[in-house]
């Protein structure tokens, strides 16, 4: 069965940024953090959410680790932007090509600026979106940041 095309335009992403990882589809979807570490039996910590914020009309990914959550206030006022929100579903595709619930770290129609979890870089590996709900991939949190040229950054 062929992947969904989300699936493998991350799978060509992550070939191309020379990781050594595959997507893999779970039975069933996995929209949250806890949802995906109970389907992996992984800690919910090891699950690196992709959040996309709208900041100031552009869009920005926040890779945080599934244990906490993003303080908006303290990532706008080191960005130095003056609105930071969650985006809206029709935002996200439009800048990822990605639904909520499946954005992968890399994958989209171009680079989107990327913060990584530090919170992330505790465990030996983690998990991320595959570009669908039921798409996941594991991952180290070295590899996340080389792979999306994401900036190590306090999110929570």
């Amino acid at each position: 069965m062929q992947p969904h095309p989300n699936v493998q335009a991350v799978q060509d992403a992550l070939d191309a940024a020379g990781a050594s990882t595959k997507v893999i589809t779970l039975p069933d979807a996995v929209h949250t953090a806890a949802a995906a570490a109970e389907a992996l039996g992984v800690r919910v910590g090891q699950i690196a959410n992709s959040l996309i914020f709208d900041a100031d009309g552009e869009p920005l990914l926040v890779l945080t680790s599934g244990a906490h959550r993003v303080d908006t206030a303290k990532i706008a006022a080191a960005l130095g932007v003056a609105k930071l929100g969650r985006a809206a579903p029709e935002f996200v595709r439009r800048h990822t090509g990605q639904p909520i619930g499946g954005v992968a770290p890399l994958g989209h129609p171009k680079p989107v600026r990327t913060l990584v979890d530090v919170a992330l870089e505790q465990y030996d590996e983690v998990w991320a979106a595959g570009g669908v709900p039921r798409a996941v991939f594991p991952t180290t949190y070295a590899e996340l940041v080389r792979i999306t040229a994401g900036t190590p950054t306090e999110v929570a």
